[in-house]
């Protein structure tokens, strides 16, 4: 099974990615209305048999518009003039989002606030509060 190198992380079989080649309107001159530079990238997330269900929340919430609603991402790259250069550029890029989504973001941990911080939250108060009034003493002298 032949699979496609994606990065240090990302080795997804060859079958999973589909590319369609589509006319580019970036750099090109006249050629870009006779050739089909462009390249749109279609990556079924649900379909993959190498993510983990995880991996794959992660990744279509990371796709945010690039994912329709079927779970399928969709990459298009058009920057270069030459197909093979914006085919490596979207696979860049589909390897780019599985990297990001693979790496577990870092659970919150709940925290309060110490005595001593709270202490100085309460005294900037009492300060800022003791300024205002300053401001506002009578003017009927």
């Amino acid at each position: 099974m032949k699979t496609a190198q994606l990065g240090s992380i990302a080795q997804i079989p060859e079958q999973e990615i589909d590319e369609t080649f589509i006319r580019s309107s970036g750099p090109g001159g006249q050629n870009v209305n006779k050739v089909s530079s462009a390249v749109q990238l279609r990556f079924n997330v649900w379909a993959s048999s190498v993510l983990s269900p995880e991996v794959k929340h992660r990744l279509l919430k990371l796709a945010g518009k690039r994912a329709n609603s079927a779970g399928v991402v969709i990459i298009t790259a058009q920057t270069h003039r030459e197909q093979a250069q914006n085919r490596e550029e979207a696979r860049r890029k589909l390897a780019d989002l599985i990297n990001k989504a693979s790496i577990r973001p870092k659970s919150r941990k709940k925290t309060r606030p110490t005595a001593a911080s709270r202490q100085r939250r309460l005294t900037g108060k009492l300060i800022q509060g003791r300024k205002k009034k300053q401001r506002s003493s009578d003017w009927d002298d």
